[in-house]
Formats: structure tokens, sequence, C-alpha cells
């Protein structure tokens, strides 16, 4: 029997971590936050992206890597389910668009040994929503390295985001992926659209045998 490990993606400032707080409180699901303030490069990075995008994947691919072995050994070997708000395999998408070919080639094969053994989820919530809505939703929480960030960016970012979970749907069938449109569902103030999501998780739950 399987132990939950639920995974919640999309592009910045969609929700996810909302999201997946909302989904531990409700399973009593142990919660893997991404570590995003304590990166050291992130303000340089918006500033000067081919200039300072290597250390910064290079932070959050050690920092994700320390994590995912944390949670295997202190959560999911114990057989406590876990709900995460990022997949590690994010560390791709953002590097893939902001790397040179030669820094990509390294950081991949940076990133295939790190991840070769990490726990892998076995469901995944997808959210996206419109430029509109995420930058919206950026504003919001207000973190100032987040507002330099350009709508040629955001608009690459969601189409590298569809991209890859297309492709990821079609490479891990064994692996459900549910999709959420943040333009037509308010999951933080509307509870019934959390009600929503919380059924479609249920379900698939229900139909996986966790």
């Amino acid at each position: 029997m399987s132990i939950p490990f639920i995974t919640v993606e999309g592009p910045i400032g969609v929700g996810k971590t909302s999201l997946a707080k909302a989904i531990a409180s409700n399973y009593q699901f142990e919660l893997l936050k991404e570590i995003v303030d304590e990166n050291p490069f992130l303000d340089k990075f918006y500033d000067d992206i081919a200039e300072w995008s290597f250390q910064t994947e290079m932070f959050f691919l050690c920092n994700r890597y320390k994590q995912l072995s944390d949670i295997q050994k202190n959560y999911l070997s114990k057989t406590k389910a876990v709900t995460a708000d990022y997949h590690i395999f994010k560390n791709l998408i953002f590097a893939k668009r902001s790397l040179k070919e030669v820094e990509y080639e390294k950081y991949e094969a940076i990133y295939k040994i790190l991840t070769n053994d990490m726990p892998v989820p076995n469901m995944v919530i997808y959210l996206d929503a419109s430029l509109d809505v995420l930058f919206n939703r950026i504003d919001m929480r207000g973190r100032d390295f987040e507002k330099k960030i350009s709508t040629d960016y955001m608009k690459q970012l969601r189409e590298d985001y569809r991209i890859f979970i297309d492709d990821f749907e079609k490479k891990h069938p064994e692996v459900p992926v549910l999709r959420f449109n943040g333009d037509e569902i308010d999951f933080v103030n509307n509870g019934q659209d959390l009600q929503l999501i919380l059924e479609k998780i249920d379900a698939t739950l229900h139909r996986r045998s966790f």
C-alpha cells in the first residue's frame, strides 16, 4: 500500500502553498514547504537573469534535495503521508529557461545524480491562472524581488509549465495529475471551491487505494 505523497505545482503566484496547507490540514498530512525567501541570489537573479541563474538554480536544487531526503527519512519511510507545495522537477523548468546551453547540460547532469533515488510524488495537483490573476496575487503577497518579474517571463513560464506537465502525464501515466484553473476557482476565499478540490483528491485517493 502506497503512502500518499501529494505535490502541488504551477507558476509563480498561483497559490501552491495556500492549497498545500489546506490539503495538509484537511488530511492531517505532513507539510513540505519550498524554501524561497532564503535564496540569497533571487534578488540579483531578477535584475540580471543571465548572470545569476546558475547560482540561483543550484541553491534551489541543493536545498530541495536536502528537504526531500529529510522527508523520505522522517516521514515517508515511517508511513506518514506528505503534501508539498512544489515538485523538484520544477528545477528543470526554470533552469532550462534561464541557463545557457552549456550550463544547462552540467546542471541537468547534477540534477539526475541528486534525484536518482529521491521519493517521487504519487499525485500531482497542477494549478494555472491567467497573467492578470498571477500578478495580482504576487502583488498581494508583497515580495520585493517578485516585483521585478516581467510579463514576458511569466507568460513563457506558464507555457513551459503546461508543456512540462503534458509531457509528465505521458511519461508517468501511473501518477494522477489533477488540473485546476485559478481563474475559475478561488480556494482561498471560497470554501465551496476548496471543497471541490478536496472531493477530487478524495476520489483519487480512493481509486488509488492509498
